[in-house]
């Protein structure tokens, strides 16, 4: 699983991204083990990283259950079982705040 969240954060940094953060939620909350909260400057960005993830993902043989927002691209979550990926439009991520919601979420971090 953190293999898998390393490679999702790698094919993200990629991107000219506004930041991401990898956090430890499995303490916090029942949904999943690990976040990833990636913010994005503009609509288009949002869904190239969406489908970034979603095609490695796929050649790792690794299933999407859930995807919501790819529309509108505002804020874009892909669910992965044990890792949630939420991708946020600079003014969602600022409005919404789930860097300060989660802040007592442990951070992986990743070279």
């Amino acid at each position: 699983m953190l293999d898998c969240a390393k490679k999702i954060f790698t094919i993200i940094n990629k991107k000219s991204i506004q930041g991401i953060d990898v956090l430890d939620v499995h303490e916090l909350t029942p949904l999943a083990d690990i976040f990833i909260i990636a913010t994005a400057s503009n609509i288009r960005q949002t869904q190239a990283i969406a489908n970034d993830v979603e095609d490695m993902l796929i050649e790792e043989g690794i299933r999407l259950r859930q995807k919501e927002g790819y529309q509108t691209a505002k804020w874009i979550l892909m669910d992965y079982g044990n890792i949630i990926i939420h991708i946020l439009h600079e003014e969602e991520a600022e409005f919404y705040g789930l860097n300060r919601l989660w802040k007592d979420a442990p951070k992986f971090t990743f070279e």
